[in-house]
Order: structure tokens, then C-alpha cells, then sequence
């Protein structure tokens, strides 16, 4: 059993070879994206980033440590915009940067989303604990932000906790079923100004919501 993932990223040898290592994990996050992690294997990562197999376990030790790191990457970068919604900043603002990066974060790593999104599909059996600890306390205080601006007129009234869900399901659906959009807007990718287009919508939308426009 694959044993739980931290949110800080870059345990495994960090300080070196970090070209390598970039080029490993989003080779990673490509071939975990279309096999899952039972279908991946170091081979076809170390192929995908054109490097030996070699490289793959001197910087990862194995697959399941890769996956876990994968995993853990992909979180920390959702994560870190969240510290722009703090007590001092101006809501409207705020929540607008924090989407911002979100949704271009789905249209720059799609597979990195995928790969999260299949994670918990299957039970989060790397990311659970993390999701029930780690996860759920930078939730809870930043909720407590978003409630503070409500309480001094700063916002309209919402569920501050379910706004975020409404924020991660929003963006993170532009990468993990964009097949889906595609289809129906006839694409064969989503070009720079869909996702323009979709941006400006789910600003637009989450803003009126809460009062900020």
C-alpha cells in the first residue's frame, strides 16, 4: 500500500540536478495521467522525460515515491495562491488572484489535475490523511478570512467553506474534463482564448456571488 504524501514537495534530492527532476516529474505527470499508477512504469517516464532509467530512481528512488511527490507538487502549487486571501487584503482583488492562478494553473500542468483528480477517485489512498490534516486546517483559516469580510460588510454573505469547493471544482474542471469541453465546442484543444474566455467567466461568476462586483 502506498503510504501517505507530505504537501511540501522535493524531498528526494532536491539540491540536485534540479533540470533532471523538473523534467522527470512532468514526464510523470503526463504518463500517470493516461495509465494511472498500476498502468505507469519508470521506463516509460524516463523515455517520456529523454532520460535514462537510471536518472528516474537516483532522483526518485520508485515509482511510488515519484507518484507521492507528484501528488504532494501538485497540492503545494494549488496551495501557495491561497496565502493572497489574508485578513489586510481587499477581498474582490484577493479572490480574483487566487482564481486567476488556479484556472491558469489547469491550463498550464492539465495533467498534473488529472493525476490529483484520479488520486481521489480511487479513495486518496496517498493523499487522504494529508486532505483530513493539512488540507482541512489552511481550509479552516481561510475561511475564517472570508467570514471576517462577510462580518465587517467587506462581502456578501456565503458559506465560506463551500465557496472554495465551488473555486477548486470550477477551475480544476477546465483540466480534468476538458475532453468533454472540447467536444462540445468543437475543438481539438482549448486554445488560449478559451481559456481566457472560461477565466474571465469563473471571476465573473464567483465575484457577483459574493458581492464584489
Amino acid at each position: 500500500m502506498l503510504s501517505p504524501a507530505k504537501v511540501t514537495p522535493g524531498r528526494a534530492r532536491q539540491a540536485r540536478g534540479d533540470s533532471a527532476r523538473e523534467a522527470i516529474l512532468l514526464a510523470a505527470e503526463r504518463v500517470f495521467a493516461r495509465t494511472g499508477f498500476s498502468g505507469a512504469t519508470t521506463a516509460a517516464i524516463a523515455e517520456a522525460a529523454g532520460l535514462p532509467k537510471a536518472n528516474v530512481h537516483y532522483h526518485f528512488g520508485s515509482k511510488h515515491e515519484l507518484y507521492r511527490e507528484v501528488l504532494a507538487r501538485t497540492l503545494h502549487d494549488w496551495l501557495v495562491p491561497l496565502d493572497g486571501l489574508a485578513p489586510e487584503a481587499e477581498p474582490r482583488a484577493a479572490l480574483e488572484t487566487y482564481i486567476r492562478a488556479k484556472m491558469a494553473m489547469s491550463a498550464a500542468r492539465p495533467d498534473a489535475s488529472r493525476v490529483y483528480a484520479n488520486e481521489l477517485l480511487h479513495g486518496a489512498p496517498v493523499l487522504g490523511e494529508l486532505l483530513r490534516t493539512e488540507l482541512r486546517a489552511m481550509l479552516r483559516r481561510k475561511a475564517k478570512v472570508i467570514d471576517a469580510w462577510v462580518a465587517a460588510g467587506r462581502m456578501a454573505p456565503v458559506d465560506s467553506t463551500h465557496l472554495f469547493f465551488t473555486i477548486w471544482a470550477a477551475t480544476q474542471t477546465y483540466a480534468d474534463f476538458d475532453v468533454q469541453m472540447r467536444a462540445v465546442l468543437g475543438r481539438q484543444k482549448l486554445t488560449a482564448a478559451d481559456h481566457k474566455r472560461a477565466t474571465d467567466h469563473v471571476v465573473a461568476l464567483v465575484l457577483r456571488g459574493c458581492g464584489l462586483v
